[in-house]
C-alpha cells in the first residue's frame, strides 16, 4: 500500500512533508521503478526549507486531503530538497526554463516514467487566482494529456531533454584577454543603480559573481567607476533592511530597488560571499563599515549557525508562526517599551522606526537614510540597544533551521572565514574556518569521494562539481594561512577525483554530477553564475593556483583548457559568465606575495601592507623564518635577509628581488596587480 515515506528522510525539508496525506517518495530508485511499475507519470516537487512559497504551497495543497487524493490517484508523487540534490534541482529547473518560463520554487514538474520533464512550473494555487490555474485542475489536466496524447507527451519528453544537453553555440570565439576585460568592466558600470547599489530595478540579490567581476576590473584597470559601483553596493547592502541589524547576518536578497524589504531567509552562501567580497574591499577602502558588519556576521555564524560537528549549517527559515519576516519586524510600542522613551526614540530615529512602519505597518530596522557609520561614541550607545533588542527578540518564536551541512556552501564559508581572520587579525575565526573543514574532510568523505550533505548522523546525495570546487578553494586559502602541508595535499587529492570523473572529455570543462551518477538524466555541464558561483570558474582560479605553487604544468594546461571549453558561451552570453571571467584575472596574471619570518622584526609592518591593498585572486603566505627545504616550487628558496621578515612579490614565475622596507612591498604589489 502507498505511504508517505518521508519519515527516512534526514532533509529538514522533506521532514517538513512526512505527514502530508500526499505518498510522497523521495528522490531514488525505487521511486522512479514505482514510475515504470505503474505506469503512472511522475509529479516532481522541488523547494528548500526556507523558501516561503514552498510553505504557501505546502499549506494549501499538500496538507489538503481532497488535493492529496488526486496526486496520489494519478501521479507518482516525489519531493527533493534542492539544497540536497542540486544536480536533480538544476536539470528540472533547465527544462522549465527551456520551456520558456521563469525560474522559481517551488519547482512542480511533471515527468514520464524515464524521468524525462514533460511540462511544469512553479507555485500553483490551490483556487484560480495571480493568473495561475488551481492546482487540482493543473493535476486533471497534465494527467488527461499523458493518458490521452502519448505522442504529445514523447515528443516534449524527447524535446526537452534534447534541449538539456549543452550544444557549444556556433559563430566566432571571442579572445579573453584584458582588452576584453577592461571593456566589459567599463560596459558593466551602467548596469548598477549608482544611487543605492546592486543592479538596476529590483528585485535585489547580492549577485557576487557579477560584482566580484567588477571589483577585480576595478583594481586591475585601476577603474574608478567600477570601484565606485561596488562600494555604493556593499554601503547600501549593509544598512539596509536586508541586513540583520540587533542579530548580524545577511538576507538572500531585497524585493524592492531600495534594499529595505528583504525575502527574510538567510542563506550560508550569501553570508559567505558577502564576507569575502566586503573584506577584500576593505582591504582597499578602509571602510571600518565592512569591518563591523563582517564582525557581526560572525558572530552571527558561530551563535546560531554551527551544526553537528563544526559544520555550518545551511540556512534560516523567513517564516515563523506562518509569517514571513515575523520574527524580524518591529513596532515603535516595543522599541519604546524594551528600551526606554529617550532611548528608544534616539534608536527609532537611527533605525527609521515610526508609528505607521515601513513595511506593511511593521518595522524592518536599517540606516539607508544615513548611510554613513556615526561617531564611536553613538555607535557604541546604538550597540548596546541593539544588544537590549536582540534579548527581547530571542524570546519571539524562532524561524526554522535547517541544519544539514553541504560540502559547497561550507567550502565558500570556510574560504571567506580563512581571508577575513588574516586581514581583520582574528585568530578564532581560523579556528571556526578549520573545524569546519575537518567535519567536510572527515565525516563527509567515503573512500576519497565527498559526500554532498550530512545531518543526523548521515552522510548522503552524490557530491556535485561545486562541492569539490569549494572545498578545494577553502584547502587552498588554508594552506596559505597555516603553512600546513596537509591542506595542500587533500587540494590535489579532490583535483583527482574531479578530473577523474567529472571533467567532459571532448566538450572540456567539469560537469555537475559525476560519471557516476547513476540518477540523472543528463550530465550538465554549465558555466554560466548563478546564486552561487559556478564550479567550473572556482576552479578555473583553483587551478591557476595548484599551477602557481606546484609548478605543475598539467595544472596550468587545465586552466587553459577550461576557458577555453567555455569561451564559445562567453561569446553568446557575456553577462552570464562574469565568474568565469572574474577568474581569467588570474589565469592572465597569477600574483603571490610571501612573507618568510612574519615573526622577525619588521614582519608585522609588512603583514600591514598585505592588509591594506587589495589583491583580489592572489596567493598570500605568511611563512616562518625558515622555508628551505620547502617541497613546493611556489615556496621554496623564500627565506628571510639579515634575519628579518622578508617579502617576494610574484607575478607568475617571476619574483621580485627580497623586500624588507613595507613602501617599497607596496609599490611593488600595487604594480604587479595591474600588470
Amino acid at each position: 500500500m502507498s505511504e508517505n515515506r518521508l519519515n527516512r528522510e534526514t532533509s529538514p525539508y522533506l521532514l517538513q512533508h512526512k505527514d502530508n496525506p500526499v505518498h510522497w517518495w523521495a528522490w531514488g530508485p525505487e521511486a522512479l521503478d514505482e514510475a515504470k511499475r505503474t505506469g503512472k507519470p511522475i509529479l516532481l516537487s522541488i523547494g528548500y526549507a526556507a523558501c516561503h512559497w514552498c510553505h504557501v504551497m505546502a499549506h494549501e495543497s499538500f496538507e489538503d486531503e481532497a488535493t492529496a487524493a488526486v496526486m496520489n490517484e494519478l501521479f507518482v508523487n516525489i519531493k527533493v530538497d534542492r539544497e540536497e540534490r542540486p544536480d536533480i534541482d538544476g536539470i528540472y529547473m533547465g527544462a522549465l526554463h527551456a520551456l520558456g518560463q521563469q525560474g522559481g520554487w517551488p519547482l512542480t514538474m511533471f515527468l514520464d516514467s524515464d524521468a524525462r520533464p514533460v511540462w511544469g512550473g512553479t507555485y500553483f494555487p490551490n483556487a484560480p487566482r495571480f493568473g495561475r490555474p488551481a492546482f487540482v485542475d493543473v493535476l486533471r489536466r497534465v494527467a488527461g494529456v499523458f493518458r490521452d496524447e502519448p505522442e504529445k507527451v514523447a515528443g516534449s519528453a524527447a524535446g526537452l531533454t534534447q534541449a538539456l544537453q549543452h550544444k557549444p553555440p556556433s559563430g566566432s570565439v571571442p579572445v579573453i584577454d584584458d582588452r576584453l576585460l577592461k571593456d566589459l568592466t567599463q560596459r558593466m558600470v551602467p548596469a548598477v543603480d549608482m544611487e543605492h547599489g546592486g543592479m538596476q530595478g529590483a528585485p535585489k540579490f547580492p549577485q557576487w559573481s557579477f560584482f566580484w567581476m567588477l571589483w577585480r576590473g576595478a583594481i586591475r584597470y585601476d577603474h574608478a567607476p567600477a570601484r565606485e559601483a561596488v562600494v555604493r553596493t556593499l554601503d547600501n547592502i549593509c544598512q539596509g533592511g536586508i541586513y540583520d541589524h540587533l542579530g548580524g547576518g545577511f538576507a538572500r536578497y531585497s524585493v524592492d530597488e531600495y534594499w529595505l524589504v528583504p525575502h527574510f531567509e538567510k542563506m550560508l552562501y550569501d553570508n559567505a560571499l558577502l564576507i569575502d567580497l566586503m573584506t577584500e574591499v576593505y582591504r582597499e577602502t578602509g571602510s571600518q563599515l565592512y569591518k563591523a558588519r563582517v564582525a557581526e556576521t560572525v558572530a552571527w555564524l558561530e551563535r546560531e549557525m554551527i551544526a553537528e560537528g563544526g559544520g555550518f549549517a545551511a540556512s534560516l527559515d523567513a517564516d515563523s508562526e506562518g509569517e514571513e519576516g515575523k520574527f524580524y519586524v518591529w513596532s515603535l510600542d516595543d522599541v519604546l517599551r524594551v528600551l526606554g522613551d529617550e532611548d528608544g526614540r534616539y534608536f527609532a530615529q537611527v533605525y527609521d522606526i515610526t508609528s505607521g512602519g515601513n513595511f506593511e505597518g511593521h518595522n524592518i530596522p536599517n540606516r539607508l537614510d544615513h548611510l554613513a557609520l556615526l561617531s564611536d561614541e553613538e555607535e557604541d550607545r546604538l550597540s548596546k540597544l541593539r544588544a537590549k533588542l536582540l534579548v527581547e527578540r530571542s524570546t519571539r518564536v524562532r524561524p526554522g533551521w535547517d541544519d544539514k551541512v553541504l560540502a559547497d556552501w561550507n567550502g565558500l564559508m570556510i574560504a571567506a572565514l580563512v581571508r577575513a581572520s588574516s586581514v581583520f587579525e582574528q585568530p578564532q575565526w581560523l579556528e571556526l574556518a578549520k573545524r569546519a573543514f575537518h567535519f567536510v574532510a572527515s565525516r563527509m568523505s567515503t573512500g576519497g569521494r565527498l559526500q554532498h550533505s550530512y545531518r543526523d548522523g548521515r552522510a548522503k546525495a552524490p557530491a556535485t562539481a561545486s562541492d569539490y570546487a569549494n572545498m578545494i578553494w577553502a584547502a587552498l586559502r588554508l594552506h596559505e594561512a597555516t603553512g600546513d602541508p596537509t591542506y595542500f595535499e587533500q587540494a590535489v587529492a579532490w583535483v583527482q577525483v574531479l578530473d577523474l570523473h567529472y571533467w567532459v572529455e571532448g566538450d572540456g570543462g567539469y560537469a555537475t554530477s559525476a560519471d557516476d551518477t547513476r540518477d540523472v538524466i543528463v550530465r550538465l555541464r554549465p558555466g554560466s553564475d548563478d546564486a552561487t558561483p559556478n564550479a567550473n570558474a572556482i576552479m578555473l582560479s583553483n587551478l591557476v593556483a595548484l599551477a602557481t605553487i606546484s609548478g605543475d604544468a598539467h595544472y596550468q594546461e587545465r586552466a587553459a583548457a577550461l576557458l577555453a571549453a567555455f569561451a564559445p558561451d562567453v561569446g553568446r552570453n557575456i553577462v552570464a559568465h562574469t565568474g568565469l571571467l572574474a577568474s581569467t584575472f588570474d589565469l592572465l596574471a597569477p600574483q603571490q606575495v610571501v612573507v618568510a619570518g612574519q615573526q622577525l622584526e619588521g614582519g608585522e609592518e609588512l603583514m600591514k601592507v598585505i592588509r591594506s591593498i587589495s589583491l583580489p585572486g592572489a596567493l598570500q603566505y605568511a611563512l616562518s623564518d625558515d622555508v628551505n627545504g620547502n617541497a613546493l616550487p611556489g615556496l621554496r628558496d623564500k627565506n628571510t635577509v639579515n634575519r628579518l621578515a622578508t617579502a617576494y612579490a610574484c607575478l607568475g614565475p617571476q619574483c621580485s628581488l627580497p623586500l624588507n622596507a613595507p613602501d617599497e612591498l607596496a609599490k611593488v604589489l600595487r604594480q604587479q596587480r595591474s600588470l
